[in-house]
């Protein structure tokens, strides 16, 4: 059996002001043709795996938006978590639901707010990541192939040179390294040994239960317990009582950076995690000025700028390398070199007990 577990709690705080704690980025519409991302994600699937068999982890707040944007995955794989603990906790309790099913399942885990624009060559990639984790307990990853030296990734330095017999374009990971400074992304880049950190992974559920077993034991009891109440009536109760004892612990630190027998498939599928507003950039068509535009706009003398407004007349005159982006309540003008700060306005917000705007 193939199952696949997506990651949808997250809040897309860097999206703000369009991403709100109501309807957070997997829920938006960020490509023309007017689909929501969790929605392209459960799209791409469809020559992987059935509709039953695809869980989606989120929280309570977001139960209805994920059945009202994918109706046809099961209410009952709807699997929500009584408070956020990052992603070690998560990908366990989805483990421990479809182990309760088949423990030999092999387990795709995705992001819900990724943006493919190839989807067969992401097809034929997890199809090999499925070779991979068939025998034994291998576990894989996808790593995305870096075009420029990215500090706001994870990279997975690999070993050259096909390491399974008869599964090409698979390698042995050597290490996973956290978010370099630029020096150290340019020397990743240059040495063509090191591929970004995409947090797809690919194994079976009794392989990652193992682990967990193993490197994170406190974890891995507690959720033997939540397991025990899994289809019974106690199932809510011990899940609240459960879960909110687990330390928090992101699946890298906690199991991929401990763990052998880890391989990796370079993913060479138009891959964007949409992390910030200059992913627009990426993902739409700029003008001949470089302007990426959308809505009610007039640009003068701009050029290299991103502008995402809707029935309100936005004018700009004599600006470059900026991002303005206009939503009923609140507005965001800021530099291209300030995009990662979206996140203090956010902090400032929580601060100033403005919850209205969050």
């Amino acid at each position: 059996m193939i199952s696949v577990v997506i990651m949808a709690g997250g809040k897309g705080e860097r999206f703000w002001p369009k991403s709100r704690i109501n309807s957070p980025k997997q829920f938006l519409s960020l490509t023309d043709d007017g689909k929501s991302m969790i929605q392209h994600t459960v799209e791409r699937l469809k020559d992987i795996v059935e509709f039953e068999n695809i869980y989606v982890v989120t929280n309570e707040l977001y139960k209805g938006l994920v059945n009202e944007h994918i109706p046809e995955i099961p209410k009952e794989n709807i699997i929500v978590e009584p408070v956020a603990k990052n992603t070690a906790p998560c990908i366990g309790l989805a483990a421990i639901h479809i182990a309760k099913k088949d423990p030999e399942s092999k387990m795709i885990v995705l992001p819900a707010d990724h943006l493919i624009k190839f989807n067969e060559i992401f097809t034929d990639t997890l199809r090999t990541a499925l070779d991979v984790v068939e025998n034994g307990d291998n576990l894989a990853t996808i790593g995305i192939t870096p075009n420029y030296p990215e500090t706001g990734y994870g990279y997975i330095n690999f070993k050259r040179g096909d390491s399974l017999p008869n599964i090409k374009n698979v390698y042995e990971v050597l290490k996973f390294e956290e978010k370099p400074n630029i020096e150290k992304a340019k020397e990743y880049l240059a040495s063509g040994q090191y591929l970004w950190n995409s947090g797809m992974f690919i194994w079976k559920a009794s392989t990652i239960l193992k682990c967990f077993k193993e490197f994170l034991p406190e974890i891995y009891s507690g959720l033997q317990v939540i397991a025990t109440s899994i289809g019974t009536n106690d199932y809510e109760k011990v899940l609240k009582e459960e879960f909110v004892k687990l330390p928090s612990e992101s699946i890298d630190y906690g199991v991929m950076e401990k763990a052998e027998n880890i391989y990796v498939i370079p993913g060479n599928f138009g891959w964007d995690d949409v992390g910030s507003w200059l992913s627009i950039e990426r993902i739409k068509k700029s003008n001949q000025d470089g302007n990426v535009i959308n809505g009610n706009v007039i640009s003068i003398k701009t050029k290299n700028t991103v502008v995402q407004g809707g029935k309100k007349l936005i004018a700009t005159i004599g600006l470059e390398d900026m991002i303005i982006v206009d939503t009923e309540d609140a507005i965001l003008i800021c530099n291209k070199d300030n995009t990662q700060e979206v996140k203090e306005v956010i902090n400032n917000l929580k601060i100033c007990n403005r919850t209205e705007y969050l």
